[in-house]
């Protein structure tokens, strides 16, 4: 009869247990900060550049002085549905954004969390998502009706809108992929 050996594992072919984490890491005591630093200040960065490009592109559609071709009337942006809708949208983006950021600064300056976290990272992936298209999509709306305008400021004015709208999206995509990263590591652990 042959002798069974038994078969001795080095510490290198063992396999090696990751830890996962504890149900009670998110808990009151511990902050969103602390769990992940650099994803989570990113975020913030970036909330920040989103609110400040889209509200410099409302304004630029909003403010600039009327050309004298308009008889007085106004400047013009008003007359195109598209210039509108971008508005507005770009509008929804800041304040979006703007409630995001009070909600980080609510989160740090009472160390815990104003909205849970599980309702947050699913409100926050799903909002996220809609206010990239908004954006998207009046930028692109906003494109074909700066070829139609026929006054030299506000096609400048469009142009500066349009880039700061999709600059605004590329933040605004950058800040859902966060939350989708987030959430999908919620819903797997």
């Amino acid at each position: 009869m042959a002798e069974a050996s038994p078969i001795f594992f080095s510490p290198s072919q063992q396999q090696r247990s990751f830890p996962t984490p504890s149900p009670l890491a998110n808990s009151l005591t511990s902050t969103v900060w602390s769990s992940q630093p650099v994803l989570n200040i990113s975020t913030v960065v970036l909330r920040i550049v989103a609110f400040v490009l889209s509200v410099i592109a409302a304004v630029s559609l909003t403010a600039p002085l009327p050309d004298n071709k308009n008889d007085g009337h106004g400047y013009g942006f008003s007359k195109f549905s598209e210039f509108r809708y971008a508005v507005c949208a770009t509008l929804l983006s800041s304040l979006y954004s703007a409630f995001q950021l009070f909600k980080s600064i609510c989160d740090v300056a009472l160390r815990g969390h104003v909205v849970s976290d599980m309702v947050y990272d699913y409100v926050t992936f799903i909002l996220d998502q809609l206010v990239a298209y908004l954006l998207i999509s009046s930028s692109s709306v906003s494109v074909s009706a700066t070829e139609r305008t026929m006054g030299a400021k506000l096609k400048a004015a469009a142009v500066a809108s349009v880039c700061m709208s999709f600059t605004a999206f590329v933040a605004m995509a950058i800040c859902s992929l966060f939350s989708g990263y987030k959430l999908c590591k919620r819903i797997i652990w």
